[in-house]
Parts: structure tokens; C-alpha cells; sequence
């Protein structure tokens, strides 16, 4: 499978953009599948790491609603779930946006993962790692230059 292309996170646009993506998208949990698909789409934004979404029909894990929701100024509302798969619970480790607005309404029912809250992602063969803090949800992978998000003090950017 061919590496991914260099991306500098600074080359970004705000507002956001959203892409399909090339690469086979895999999740793992508890030693089993969480999603697995060829059809994913991505939000890229300035100074964050992709932010994977995959199609409801390609997640064979149990997904249970969970409590409380958030607001993106691009997306809208989200919707928070747990995960079980491979005998595991992580909670709050998935979420949605039921009615996306704008030019995000693709995103409908798409489900994005917390890196951290999974044994493991994979953008084609590339393992990620998760997107540094602990409130965005984007997957870091070798090909990304320039300063994520996330860390403590870059909240604000």
C-alpha cells in the first residue's frame, strides 16, 4: 500500500474542508473489529490532525448512546456513544452529527472514533496515534507536519 502523501496541518482550511478518503480505514478493540471500511470521509481544519468519519453500515460494533452532546460552529450538534467490541466497553468513544449543517451534511449518521479509546486505527497499513489533549478527536499519522492542536496551551488557536 503506498505511504501517505505529506500534509502540513497549517495548510488546513478554516473553515474546514471534507474529502473522501483513499486509504482503508480499521478500527480494533478488545482484539476485534470496530469498523472497517474503503468509504470514509475526512474534516481537515487548520492546525488539527484528520478527523476521520466512517459509514454507520461499516461498523459492526455495538454503538450505545451516550449522555451529552457538543457544538461545532461548522458541523453542529454531536452525539456521543459507547463502544463494545471483543468484550470491551469505551465509553464515549465515538460520535456523530445526526443533521450536520452546511456543506458538512454529508457527515449525517458518519461515525468518528477516539484514537485513544481504541487498541488501535489504521489509515491504510499506518497505525495512528491519537491527536494530542483530550478533546479533539483527530488521528495523527507520520505525513503530517506543522503543530497540531491539542496540547496544553494551543486550545485557543
Amino acid at each position: 500500500m503506498p505511504q501517505l502523501p505529506p500534509e502540513n496541518v497549517q495548510d488546513y482550511p478554516r473553515p474546514p474542508a471534507l474529502e473522501p478518503v483513499a486509504q482503508r480505514m480499521r478500527l480494533i478493540l478488545g482484539g476485534a473489529t470496530v469498523a472497517e471500511t474503503s468509504r470514509a470521509l475526512r474534516v481537515l481544519e487548520t492546525h488539527h490532525a484528520p478527523t476521520y468519519y466512517i459509514p454507520p453500515e461499516d461498523v459492526p460494533a455495538t454503538l450505545i448512546p451516550a449522555r451529552g452532546s457538543s457544538f461545532c460552529e461548522w458541523k453542529g450538534v454531536a452525539a456521543y456513544l459507547d463502544v463494545q467490541a471483543g468484550g470491551l466497553t469505551a465509553p464515549r468513544a465515538a460520535w456523530c452529527y445526526p443533521a450536520p449543517t452546511g456543506a458538512f451534511r454529508a457527515l449525517a449518521g458518519y461515525l468518528a472514533f477516539y484514537a485513544s479509546a481504541m487498541d488501535a486505527c489504521f489509515v491504510g497499513a499506518e497505525k495512528v496515534i491519537p491527536q494530542p489533549g483530550d478533546f479533539y478527536g483527530g488521528w495523527v499519522t507520520a505525513n503530517l507536519q506543522g503543530r497540531i492542536k491539542g496540547t496544553p496551551g494551543t486550545e485557543g488557536w
